[in-house]
């Protein structure tokens, strides 16, 4: 079985984005004007990295930054804060400082955390397009701890916190606010060197307690990073392709609890690998790994599994495949309700014993492939499955050309291979910016599969448009995918379908002095139709509600969303009420929570029907003196029978997750996890230390409770006592050697 919490809970949390987004309606709208091109200054000494703003290197006079404006909840707002940035280079980095004045220092929000957990905090930092073909972008942003957020950010794939790159940074509370410097070695980014190299930067500055984000130039409505970067110069700089060996050793250990009273043999497991990665050229890198440890040092959490209609999502984790993932990504995937969430799903390689990929740029066009052969291609490892022993090719070619920032065509071709049955497909996509604020984009692919059950061929294909205005919101998408659409290499729903959807909101602005805590009313609506040729039966969904964005990060949404779904020949109607919020309401608190209450499908294959469904769920993430945070939520999922009133299922799920961090580098994390429906309980303690990507020390420990009964030399779930019945000993240990 898998507990239905309503297929659309997702649907427009794309659309409503409120961390960075990318089409947010606006407060106003500056004019847009060429900005002259900075100057970065060339240093003979280079600063000591440790948040302190007095080297010779910051001596010299700020950047022109003058006019910071808000673009996130509201766009054109003017802080109080203000902000100062220098920018210089050697021959070995780039180096940044900025000085970040508060009226209110001992209000700024800051801690130690893990790398990538710094949104609630204030920070402050850049996007950087060294290439300077608004394709691609380095995000880098620095908390006033000297914690790091890293993105790559790309027209197709948006914004990833997957890759971690190698760059240091520091930061420190001071009398009048706070400092951060940056070092960014020329080894982890891609450019081109030269006599005079320009670059597209844009700054950016988040304060906590007030929820708005700053950016220099501002962002306009329906604008993203690629249309608002300046330029910036650098004199006489020469590119250093990267060249880094990460070697690798794990060991773990595992058993199973054979009876009440003994352990089965320990399966001690010891392994070795290796990942290269070559530039050869500087914007050409060769990645290859060999034997690679692929161990999920951060667990998937757990979801509601039962009465789920489609797979369920879990998101890409492992170094090699996060690297330069946004390139793979087709022109609107995941967009709204989109069948195709991603075209390149990697996870769908299971277990790799080599994987290589060339990825890099020439002129104006950006390309990568990449090759992996899976030896664990997914089914039961015994010798009665006819695939045991048998190896799954993966390949994928991958290009797009800038047709100006933010702007491209491309295309895509994937090839797999298992046991005789081969599955091709091909096809292009379109990404364009135009007018200012309107967007289009789209793709079509072909399909040829041969050798397998599944024979056959059939199109795939996607088409958007959006524009944003500072009060008007408006997005459309229209798919289709033939019955004979197999795409192996793609997290792809379901085929033999073919519909449209259209979203539009208008924003109000209550004056800030009557109604401080309100900083945008925002009513929508989102209507879909569609025919489900598999299931014989119409798709309708109806999607009206408001939102609010509120001061302290705060987020309220309450929504109507009225379904007509087709499945196994019939067409089911459902209706359920939303609401979900969250705030931060103290510096060490941030609340959150879930409910809908309604009707939905239960997808019973034999006897479907439409019961009484409700889902709630309570949480909050808890940080205390800057080191400890405890984030942990609770959810309750329950269906009953329309007739008789009968429990269907009853769902609860609690998940923690413990932390603390003794500095940057050094902690000790605990993660509980309870879920009623199979009556588990899952521990995972681990202790790491993290000198800087690639070079790590993991050791960890994790449990398995379950409700079991032991009769007659037979397991029985769901009976007796809780008791462990499975643990594991997990040791990894990887060095990051540059040259």
């Amino acid at each position: 079985m898998r507990v239905n919490s309503g297929r659309l809970a997702g649907v427009l949390l794309v659309l409503s984005s409120t961390v960075i987004p990318a089409t947010s309606s606006a407060q106003a709208s500056p004019a847009t004007t060429q900005l002259a091109p900075l100057r970065a200054t060339r240093l003979s000494t280079p600063p000591v990295i440790d948040g302190a703003l007095d080297d010779e290197a910051w001596t010299g006079e700020a950047l022109p930054t003058d006019k910071w404006l808000s673009y996130n909840p509201l766009h054109g707002d003017s802080i109080p804060q203000q902000t100062s940035v220098w920018v210089g280079y050697d021959n070995d980095a780039l180096y940044f400082a900025f000085r970040c004045d508060d009226p209110e220092p001992s209000r700024i929000k800051t801690s130690i955390t893990r790398r990538d957990n710094i949104w609630s905090d204030d920070w402050v930092g850049l996007s950087l397009d060294a290439l300077g073909t608004g394709q691609v972008s380095y995000h880098l942003l620095v908390n006033p701890s000297g914690i790091q957020l890293d993105m790559l950010n790309t027209p197709a794939g948006g914004e990833d916190t997957s890759p971690d790159w190698v760059w240091n940074s520091a930061g420190r509370i001071t009398d009048t606010g706070y400092a951060v410097e940056i070092r960014l070695p020329l080894q982890t980014i891609r450019f081109k060197g030269g006599s005079d190299v320009q670059m597209g930067i844009l700054f950016w500055r988040r304060v906590s307690r007030i929820g708005v984000s700053v950016s220099w130039p501002a962002l306009e409505p329906g604008k993203w990073v690629f249309q608002k970067h300046t330029k910036i110069a650098f004199a006489d700089i020469a590119a250093r392709p990267t060249r880094e060996v990460i070697p690798s050793a794990t060991f773990s250990r595992d058993q199973l609890r054979a009876t009440p009273s003994d352990w089965s043999a320990a399966d001690n497991d010891g392994d070795v690998g290796v990942s290269v990665k070559w530039g050869l050229s500087s914007t050409v890198t060769l990645d290859a790994t060999v034997n690679p440890d692929f161990s999920q040092v951060e667990s998937d959490a757990f979801q509601v599994e039962v009465n789920q209609r489609f797979p369920i999502f879990f998101s890409e984790k492992r170094p090699f495949f996060m690297e330069g993932a946004g390139l793979f990504n087709m022109a609107g995937n995941g967009q709204g309700d989109a069948s195709m969430l991603y075209a390149v799903h990697t996870r769908k390689i299971v277990d790799p014993i080599f994987g290589a990929k060339l990825t890099g740029s020439a002129g104006r066009v950006t390309f990568g492939s990449l090759t992996a052969i899976d030896q664990a291609p997914g089914r039961t490892e015994t010798e009665l499955d006819p695939l045991h022993g048998r190896e799954k090719l993966f390949q994928v070619a991958r290009a797009q050309m800038s047709l100006k920032a933010g702007s491209f065509a491309g295309a895509m071709a994937t090839i797999t291979e298992l046991a005789g049955r081969t599955n091709l497909t091909g096809g292009a996509d379109l990404n364009l910016n135009f007018k200012g604020s309107n967007r289009v984009n789209g793709f079509v692919i072909g399909s040829n599969t041969t050798g397998g059950e599944d024979s056959g061929s059939g199109i795939g294909l996607q088409a958007n448009y959006g524009f944003s205005t500072r009060r008007v919101n408006l997005q459309t998408q229209v798919e289709h995918y033939d019955r004979g659409f197999v795409m192996d290499t793609a997290f792809l729903n379901r085929v033999g379908l073919t519909s449209g959807w259209g979203y539009v909101d208008y924003s109000f602005y209550p004056d800030k002095d009557r109604h401080p805590w309100i900083r945008r009313i925002t009513p929508f609506t989102f209507v879909q139709t569609g025919r489900d040729r598999i299931q014989g039966g119409d798709d309708y969904t109806a999607v009206t509600g408001v939102r609010l964005s509120l001061t302290r990060q705060g987020f309220v949404r309450a929504d109507r969303v009225l379904t007509q779904e087709a499945w196994q020949r019939g067409e089911y109607q459902g209706d359920q009420w939303r609401a979900w919020g969250n705030m931060q309401v103290f510096r060490w608190l941030r609340p959150s929570f879930f409910y809908a209450r309604g009707s939905s499908l239960y997808y019973d294959e034999v006897d479907p029907f439409v019961g009484p469904s409700a889902t709630m769920r309570g949480g909050g993430l808890i940080q205390i003196g800057g080191r400890f945070s405890e984030d942990i939520e609770y959810s309750h999922n329950t269906f009953d029978r329309p007739a008789t009133g009968a429990r269907v299922y009853t769902v609860n799920l609690i998940n923690t997750r413990t932390t603390y961090q003794f500095t940057k580098e050094l902690a000790i994390r605990a993660i509980v996890r309870y879920d009623s429906q199979q009556d588990r309980v899952l521990t995972d303690f681990l202790g790491s230390y993290d000198l800087r990507p690639g070079t790590v020390v993991y050791i960890g420990y994790g449990s398995l409770y379950q409700k079991r009964a032991f009769r007659n030399q037979e397991w029985f779930d769901g009976e007796g006592d809780f008791l462990t019945t499975q643990q594991g000993l997990f040791l990894k240990a990887s060095y990051l050697y540059r040259f």
